[in-house]
């Protein structure tokens, strides 16, 4: 039942952003094509999968992550392949839901390859990692610090001059490279949703 509230409260604060941002330029967007950098906000959910690895406990989270991103270049390529490159810079904050109430935090580093033929819709693909925390008691945890390493595939939306909505999957793998014993891993994939502010 808190999981519902919890997804509930993300979906309308969703929705209103997204009518408040389109409300405000009904101009064509600028986009992806000349802005040097933007701001995101991203909600949505994760959870692993026990047997994949030797990943054995299912753990579900809420996803809050506030992320910064740099364009590295103008455009380069042409026809559908043109394309920015970006460098990403993450403040993740899981919430625990399941198999107990606990949090995951850390810094991710990604790099990010934004495909603009489009003006409308930017498909992109990204990688990356960084250091993890977490008060998480799982079996395959064998303490409270990780590092993580991920990869993700979705799209931005553009809505308005400055502004764009973001639906990404990303696969999440989470250990801490032999530093404790266990140290089994946690592979999860996690769907989310969320607002960029583009400058």
């Amino acid at each position: 039942m808190e999981n519902v509230k919890y997804f509930r409260f993300l979906a309308v604060l969703f929705i209103a952003v997204i009518l408040v941002a389109a409300e405000t330029s009904a101009q064509e967007a600028q986009g992806f094509q000349n802005a040097k950098n933007h701001w995101t906000f991203l909600g949505g959910y994760g959870i692993t999968h026990p047997g994949l690895g030797d990943t054995r406990t299912r753990v579900e989270t809420v996803d809050f992550i506030l992320q910064y991103g740099y364009f590295l270049s103008d455009e380069k390529g042409k026809s559908w392949y043109r394309s920015r490159h970006e460098l990403l810079i993450e403040v993740p904050f899981y919430r625990v839901m399941h198999p107990e109430t606990a949090i995951i935090t850390g810094l991710n580093f990604l790099a990010c390859w934004n495909f603009t033929a489009s003006k409308k819709i930017i498909p992109y693909i990204s990688a990356g990692g960084g250091p993890v925390y977490t008060n998480l008691n799982a079996p395959e945890l064998g303490s409270q610090f990780h590092g993580n390493y991920q990869a993700r595939a979705g799209f931005h939306y553009l809505i308005s001059k400055n502004m764009a909505v973001d639906f990404h999957y990303r696969f999440h793998h989470i250990s801490n490279a032999n530093t404790a014993d266990p140290n089994s891993p946690l592979n999860s994939s996690k769907m989310l949703f969320g607002i960029s502010y583009l400058q």
